[in-house]
């Protein structure tokens, strides 16, 4: 039996992409650990945070870690734009890339407004 986080598909599209961050990361250069380390933690974040946020029992605990998760999405864009400007991810990558945040944020939103227009639980 699956938890119900696990059915979303904006949960799922964060765990796609932060297992496609772990592969690109595994190229970078030796010296870039710090640029690895929390370009693979702000990916991670916004999975583990959708799966907290999803097992809370109150709407203002919900919305706080999806919060994070977009917070954590948005992260990630000027760490890709590192990774390109240093030519650790191609120019096709990079945009095929920062696509994946872009909709994932979109997507956190729609679960926060979704929560606004629902009564308290």
């Amino acid at each position: 039996m699956a938890f119900m986080f696990e059915n979303l598909q904006v949960y799922q599209k964060a765990v796609d992409f932060a297992d496609r961050i772990a592969s690109h990361t595994e190229t970078f250069p030796r010296g870039y650990y710090f640029l690895v380390d929390q370009l693979n933690r702000a990916t991670l974040s916004i999975a583990t945070n959708l799966a907290e946020g999803n097992g809370r029992f109150t709407k203002p605990d919900r919305k706080n870690f999806f919060a994070i998760a977009r917070g954590s999405a948005q992260e990630c864009v000027p760490l890709l734009e590192i990774a390109a400007r240093r030519g650790f991810v191609s120019s096709d990558d990079h945009i095929e890339l920062k696509a994946n945040p872009e909709e994932i944020a979109r997507m956190i939103s729609g679960l926060i407004s979704g929560l606004d227009k629902r009564r308290q639980s």
